[in-house]
């Protein structure tokens, strides 16, 4: 029983913080369902949507900054084996979901622009995505802004953007998670079509 009382101490302080942002993380992977794949006019309830899903992508990538947790519990003095065998699973597991929907929604929009015969803006509107992505983490994480904010605090949302983005230590932040963004999102897109297509060989 002590050791089950152990793991759990070490599962309880996380799992509601990442139930929540999971949620947030699929959110937008539901509605570019929605509006990539099923919709077929763009609608001023469309435009909607596509903000709402604009306003909302950043959490998905922004569970990978949620590894600070993980670093506060090793630092809280849990043993190596919870640390190895429940914690960074745990953790792997969380970061990966969250940031597998983040991809699949910019495939998705991907997908999109081919059908409508944007083919060759893909590359650069996932650029412009992963730079709003990397925006919208700095703002959540360093900010505390919520997604909601877009509707609740515009004009204070505005101007604490604008007062961040021209400052150095921000802009070098954005630009590193922008980075990170982009080269995890190039590696596990390379992951997920090659495994789709490999699923539709041996169909």
């Amino acid at each position: 029983m002590q050791i089950i009382r152990y793991i759990w101490k070490a599962l309880d302080y996380s799992h509601s913080f990442m139930a929540w942002n999971l949620f947030l993380a699929f959110i937008p992977l539901v509605l570019s369902i929605f509006l990539f794949r099923f919709s077929q006019k763009r609608s001023l309830f469309w435009w909607f949507i596509f903000l709402t899903f604009l306003a909302f992508l950043p959490n998905a990538p922004y569970v990978l900054t949620d590894v600070i947790h993980l670093i506060d519990l090793i630092r809280f003095g849990f043993s190596v084996w919870i640390i190895t065998l429940v914690l960074i699973p745990q953790y792997t597991f969380f970061i990966l979901a969250g940031f597998i929907a983040y991809v699949l929604s910019v495939i998705n929009l991907g997908f999109y622009l081919e059908n409508q015969g944007y083919r060759k803006y893909v590359l650069s509107s996932e650029l412009i995505i992963h730079l709003l992505s990397g925006i919208g983490i700095y703002l959540g994480r360093f900010q505390r802004f919520n997604s909601w904010d877009f509707v609740t605090r515009p004009i204070y949302l505005l101007k604490i953007s604008i007062e961040q983005l021209t400052d150095k230590e921000p802009i070098l932040v954005i630009i590193i998670t922008t980075f990170v963004i982009t080269f995890l999102y190039w590696l596990l897109k390379q992951v997920i079509l090659g495994l789709e297509l490999r699923f539709k060989e041996n169909r």
